[in-house]
């Protein structure tokens, strides 16, 4: 089976600075996986622009005109310590977010079962009214609420395997029981939420890890927890934050997954979806900060996907 993969060389332009870790890198050693022969076959698309409609979703329009409003015409500009922009930030950031969406209307359309957005920044912390932990519009989040009011879809589910808690997707969709939001991460990490109490309307599944938990656990968390949640609510699309930083060479955490962590994962998932969504994944990159576990993972989540 063929992946749609949703890029656009302007994510490359996200210039947050030279010490950076959410730095251009990323984005090449993931495109470059994407071309390895060890990975499954692709068709490439360029994401387009997101509408301010479309952020507005699950943004206050104070924030969306702050973001904007924030992009410089030369240098860096910091929406916190850890957010910035800089002359190509805003047009990277719309189409992450356009890309989720395209990907969500293909595949409702069928032409395509699996997409991977291959974009930065990454979108899991980003709240209704802030840009955070260096993500600016939620990329998920846009595609998810994209899902419920253009296709008309009641049940969507966004699983989220990044090593950091997705804060900014859990408050967003908090008090919304048509999406359920899943979660493993580490535990204390940034940002210091996505406790297993924190349940929402009963539509948030968290599972916090500790650091060094690797496989055995990880793997735990999902069959004991998140899959039998899923189950119960048999999602009509599966959107994933695929974030690579659980990996045991990630230089911000400890989780310490291997690739194939990431592959076996992934294949829950898209079983969970071949049983209730028409087979129907949208996937999203989030964090990951070491080049050698993007590549790896990266290969093992689109080869998941892609069902081999």
């Amino acid at each position: 089976m063929h992946v749609a993969v949703f890029t656009h060389p302007a994510c490359l332009l996200h210039e947050p600075g030279p010490a950076h870790p959410e730095s251009p890198s990323r984005l090449r050693a993931v495109l470059d996986a994407l071309d390895d022969g060890q990975c499954a076959a692709t068709r490439r698309f360029e994401a387009p622009l997101a509408a301010d409609a479309m952020l507005a979703r699950v943004h206050q329009a104070d924030m969306i005109a702050r973001v904007r409003g924030a992009s410089p015409k030369e240098g860096t500009a910091y929406l916190d310590p850890d957010t910035a922009m800089s002359v190509g930030s805003l047009e990277a950031a719309l189409r992450a977010a356009g890309a989720a969406c395209a990907a969500v209307d293909m595949v409702m359309q069928g032409e395509f079962h699996r997409a991977f957005c291959a974009v930065r920044p990454p979108g899991h912390h980003a709240t209704p009214d802030q840009a955070m932990g260096f993500c600016l519009f939620n990329n998920v989040a846009v595609a998810a609420a994209h899902a419920l009011s253009v296709h008309g879809l009641e049940r969507v589910a966004i699983v989220d395997f990044d090593v950091h808690h997705g804060n900014g997707t859990a408050d967003i969709f908090a008090a919304d029981a048509r999406v359920l939001y899943a979660s493993s991460h580490q535990m204390p990490l940034y940002p210091g939420s996505g406790a297993a109490a924190e349940r929402g309307v009963g539509n948030l599944v968290h599972a916090p890890l500790p650091a060094g938990a690797g496989s055995v656990p990880f793997r735990a968390a999902f069959n004991e927890h998140i899959l039998p949640a899923l189950e119960r609510f048999a999602p009509q699309l599966m959107i994933i934050s695929a974030g690579f930083d659980a990996h045991r060479l990630d230089p911000l955490a400890n989780l310490n997954l291997e690739a194939d962590d990431f592959a076996w994962v992934t294949r829950q998932l898209v079983a969970v979806a071949n049983r209730h969504a028409d087979g129907r994944v949208v996937s999203s990159l989030e964090g990951g900060y070491s080049l050698n576990a993007l590549r790896e993972a990266t290969i093992a989540h689109v080869n998941a996907l892609a069902g081999a």
